[in-house]
């Protein structure tokens, strides 16, 4: 490996006064004292953790969470349960994933490097990968990569600094927002020679913002400089990552080839991982067909999403002769919501007596008994399964933060968090029905004609769906809502249509299920809270939030130190979104439903923080041939 090429000490010391002196020149003054305060300056550090210590020293030999000399080869065939930016489960016309346009093939992000990847035993931390070190200045405002020796991209090109810089700039100004948020105060992204990227800040960000520019992902200079980046294009872009498209079909399958001579192959962050030769993503319209593929063999994994099924379908000649596995893994200790967004920039919507009404027409306990075979809980926070959700009164912490809270409170905020009603639980409990009756006078609209309406116009409510599955989830819901003088009716449309809709906020009501990170920080939460964001197509802001309150909530959370103070800022956080009801939380599992052809490795048990099975598991040759599927 050739010799770093930082400064020796002496001019070390130079750079990281002359970093501070630039940065104050050309920032505001600081306002975040506690900006990565977790992690030293002035030294070269193998990881960043943003609270506390990491687990891993810098002599790591690999993740405890995998097998380091797992087998390579096979094939992990995948209809996929989640996914990232633009990418769509249901169909792709574009290999670009990192814009807001096109719909693009979920794992494409897994074709590109970062400089640090995450730990997935770890909350909240990060280690170096395509860097080899990260350095941060005494002032916190600048820091600096030194990237590892001999990293090519797939065409055999060097991966130098200056892709680094020119990706982190390219993001920042033509990225999804949920990548160009993390990089909203990076004023600077140079490079100083080859291999050294140095990061300049304007003093604003938050304390955990270089956690969120080190997983951005780094792009060749040479394919985009040469093709235009915000293009759809099935063209198959230049990257440096473990896997590569090989075969595409639009619409109805992507292979990712393994990589052979992968540059990464055998680092810490990367050993044990990426065991398969190929993985296929498989594409269908419908869940029914889907579920016959996996049936069939022609898909080998699947996360049950559909109570019914998991119920009753897995009774065929695979199962029962135990070549197919049926089990539960627990859910990743992240906060999760599922949830309905009304769109608050359509009225009636923006009225929380209205929003607050069509929440009682839906009766959970109705359908966890009749449609979800009581597999399900009802969902009461936007952070379920995680120890920012609120409950009972503000402790202490909690409310010296809302006392401090200089925005008008929402009614209720200091008191108990608000919960969903109990039904009785006969998908029309007259007592909860009336309540939103009521509710919808006091907001100004009478009976007419059988329809309620204020000012002449009638509660017209159209829920947007993009699977037929989830017709008979909203029947009772809809049913209910027309009791009371709703027109509510569903719209069903393609998965294009879908995300081109949601993108631009043209519904009325859409549901969205959502993990977020372990640690979330104010850059990443911005796309879903922030006042900003409400205006911004393609974020996370659904609802349409434009309440000041949650800037200052993320002001508070740019400027916490300790996990104790993260957790009090989310739970506050919680407390908000439950008393405003931005978000209709309906149901969640605390367990993944998955079903899987026994042919395959794993370490048990699974990590907390994350579960990329396609990355984390490996083909088992004897198992293979053992159910015939060799």
């Amino acid at each position: 490996m050739a010799p770093s090429l930082l400064p020796p000490d002496a001019a070390r010391r130079t750079f990281l006064k002359g970093a501070a002196a630039a940065a104050a020149a050309m920032a505001l003054p600081m306002s975040i004292s506690g900006a990565f305060a977790a992690n030293p300056t002035g030294r070269r550090l193998h990881g960043l953790s943003a609270f506390g210590e990491l687990k891993y020293a810098p002599d790591f030999a690999h993740f405890d969470y995998v097998t380091p000399d797992a087998p390579k080869g096979g094939r992990f065939h995948m209809a996929v349960p989640n996914w990232l930016y633009n990418q769509n489960p249901q169909t792709f016309n574009t290999l670009n994933t990192f814009v807001l346009s096109g719909d693009a093939p979920p794992r494409m992000d897994m074709c590109f490097d970062t400089l640090m990847v995450l730990a997935l035993d770890e909350p909240d931390a990060l280690y170096c990968h395509a860097a080899e070190w990260v350095e941060i200045s005494e002032d916190r405002n600048t820091a600096r990569f030194g990237l590892r020796d001999g990293i090519l991209f797939h065409d055999a090109t060097p991966l130098t600094a200056d892709d680094v810089a020119f990706s982190l700039q390219l993001i920042k100004e033509k990225g999804h927002p949920q990548l160009s948020s993390a990089l909203v105060s990076m004023t600077r992204a140079a490079a100083l020679d080859a291999r050294t990227i140095e990061i300049v800040y304007d003093g604003q960000q938050s304390g955990h913002a270089l956690l969120a520019l080190a997983s951005i992902p780094i792009l060749s200079q040479i394919y985009y400089s040469a093709n235009e980046f915000t293009a759809s294009s099935l063209h198959v872009p230049v990257s440096s990552g473990p896997y590569r498209p090989s075969r595409v079909e639009s619409g109805r399958f992507i292979e990712y080839e393994r990589v052979p001579d992968y540059w990464a192959a055998d680092l810490p962050t990367r050993r044990g991982l990426a065991n398969f030769d190929i993985i296929r993503i498989e594409f269908y319209a419908e869940r029914t067909a889907e579920f016959e593929a996996f049936k069939k063999g022609d898909i080998h994994f699947r996360q049950e999403s559909t109570a019914q099924v998991w119920s009753t379908g897995y009774d065929f000649p695979a199962v029962a002769d135990a070549r197919v596995l049926k089990r539960e893994f627990p859910r990743e200790t992240r906060p999760a919501m599922q949830a309905w967004a009304l769109n608050q920039r359509r009225a009636p919507f923006d009225d929380i007596r209205v929003r607050e009404a069509i929440g009682l027409c839906f009766d959970f306990e109705w359908t966890n008994d009749k449609l979800f075979y009581g597999l399900y809980a009802r969902s009461q926070s936007a952070f379920e399964n995680s120890e920012f959700k609120a409950e009972g009164l503000p402790d202490a912490a909690e409310q010296a933060l809302i006392d401090g809270l200089e925005n008008p409170l929402p009614e209720g905020l200091t008191g108990e968090p608000r919960l969903p009603p109990v039904s009785d639980g006969s998908g029309r409990d007259r007592r909860l029905l009336q309540r939103a009756v009521d509710l919808l006078r006091e907001a100004g609209f009478a009976q007419e004609n059988g329809r309620l309406s204020r000012d002449g116009k009638p509660i017209a409510l159209e829920i947007l769906i993009q699977a037929s599955v989830f017709e008979r989830l909203h029947a009772g819901f809809i049913e209910n809502m027309r009791r009371i003088g709703v027109d509510a009716r569903l719209r069903l449309v393609d998965s294009a249509q879908y995300t081109a809709r949601t993108s631009d906020y043209d519904f009325d009501m859409v549901m969205m299920a959502v993990q977020f990170t372990a640690t979330p920080t104010a850059e990443s939460f911005a796309t879903f809270l922030s006042t900003r964001s409400a205006d911004i197509k393609g974020t996370r802001n659904l609802p349409g939030m434009k309440d000041p309150i949650y800037d200052e909530l993320l002001e508070r959370l740019e400027r916490v130190e300790s996990r104790d103070e993260l957790v009090t800022v989310m739970r506050v956080l919680d407390r908000v979104l439950r008393a405003r009801l931005d978000w209709i939380p309906n149901w969640y599992s605390a367990n993944h439903l998955v079903a899987h052809w026994d042919m395959f490795g794993f370490v048990e048990p699974k990590p907390d923080y994350g579960w990329p099975v396609e990355q984390l598991w490996w083909y088992d040759q004897e198992k293979g041939r053992a159910i015939g599927r060799t």
